[in-house]
């Protein structure tokens, strides 16, 4: 594309974060916002100097100067609403979870196939600083062989907006499971979980899952390699965690237990090494850069609840948005790509199915061959 993309974001809470980003990213254009209140869309617009508003989202679609939308809506849009974008024309970057169902992850598989068009989770943690200091140590061979890799995200969600209620703990799982597979480069085959504990009988009734935690083991497809997940949402005392642990053959990488300390590296299987993760602003269009250690508004009470619980995303907003808009101007994959999109959000969903029979053992469908 000789252009600068032109992109719309869809839902302006959490998407307000990256406004400023591809207003500054030099193969971007902010062309449109897209949000049902018109008093938010209008606040948004007049703060940020975005002209073109819409509050219906077919609208926004209907519009062939939008090349790409970005989608910030509620868990249960992001389907319906990617199906709709590719279906319509447009690049689909979407928010976490990409879909809640298995027939879900097949249509935006098929939509994106037919229309030719990119699709990309935006997973915020295969972007953070961590990550790409674990990708680091891989790339560079100080690792060695991955023998296995684990994740966890404990967040309590009480006072989230009403939908988040009972929200069984594996539906919003790619936080925990995304690093694990992203940093292997593959996919699950097959996903068994064990649920533990209840949660306020008033929360169970809304999606019918009684478990506080839920525990996933995954198998890598074509791969030795196993990992296993931990997720919670309600009526659990922890601090916030979104973490993972690479095992390798020569070095280890463990997250910090708590905010504000160090992970440590495990060298050659007794010593111990804590660690300062740097900044990698450095990989970024310089305009850019500054995102990577400040959100988009200066007051932290303007700030996204999701951006403060999750310490800022470990700097990984500009860098989803630069690898968005690189792949639709390079014509190439995202990361994660179409596939391992859809597959990383199903571990969570066939998870929970897993846990609801007691452990049982669920193959992923291979989206690939769909």
């Amino acid at each position: 594309m000789s252009r600068k993309v032109n992109v719309a974001i869809v839902g302006l809470g959490f998407g307000a974060e990256f406004i400023p980003i591809y207003q500054r990213h030099p193969q971007a254009h902010m062309y449109a916002l897209c949000q049902r209140s018109s008093e938010k869309l209008e606040a948004a617009a007049k703060a940020f100097g975005v002209e073109k508003k819409y509050t219906a989202f077919e609208d926004l679609l209907r519009d062939p100067a939008v090349d790409a939308v970005h989608i910030n809506s509620p868990i249960h849009l992001h389907a319906s609403q990617s199906i709709a974008a590719l279906r319509a024309g447009k690049h689909v970057a979407c928010t976490v979870p990409a879909c809640t169902t298995v027939e879900e992850a097949r249509e935006i598989v098929k939509a994106s196939r037919e229309s030719g068009k990119k699709y990309m989770m935006m997973e915020t943690v295969v972007w953070s600083r961590e990550y790409l200091f674990v990708r680091e140590l891989r790339d560079t061979g100080r690792l060695g062989r991955i023998q296995f890799v684990r994740g966890s995200h404990l967040q309590n969600m009480a006072g989230w907006p009403g939908y988040w209620e009972g929200l069984p703990p594996m539906h919003y799982a790619t936080h925990c499971v995304s690093p694990c597979l992203g940093i292997v480069n593959g996919e699950a085959e097959h996903v068994s979980c064990l649920g533990s504990g209840r949660i306020a009988e008033a929360r169970i009734a809304k999606y019918g899952s009684p478990f506080a935690f839920e525990t996933a083991h995954f198998k890598v497809r074509n791969q030795d390699v196993a990992g296993e997940v931990t997720r919670y949402l309600f009526d659990s005392a922890r601090q916030y965690q979104e973490s993972f642990d690479c095992y390798g053959s020569k070095t280890s990488f463990e997250w910090q237990l708590t905010e504000h300390d160090d992970p440590v590296l495990h060298v050659g299987g007794e010593d111990v090494e804590k660690v300062k993760i740097p900044d990698y602003a450095g990989l970024l269009p310089e305009a850019i850069r500054p995102f990577t250690t400040k959100g988009v508004y200066d007051l932290q009470e303007n700030a996204h609840l999701s951006f403060l619980q999750g310490s800022g995303h470990g700097g990984s907003h500009p860098h989803l948005a630069h690898e968005f808009i690189s792949a639709i101007v390079d014509n190439r994959p995202g990361f994660p790509d179409l596939y391992q999109s859809v597959n990383w959000t199903m571990v969570g969903i066939l998870a929970h199915e897993s846990a609801l029979r007691g452990g049982e053992r669920i193959q992923i469908p291979n989206f690939r061959g769909v």
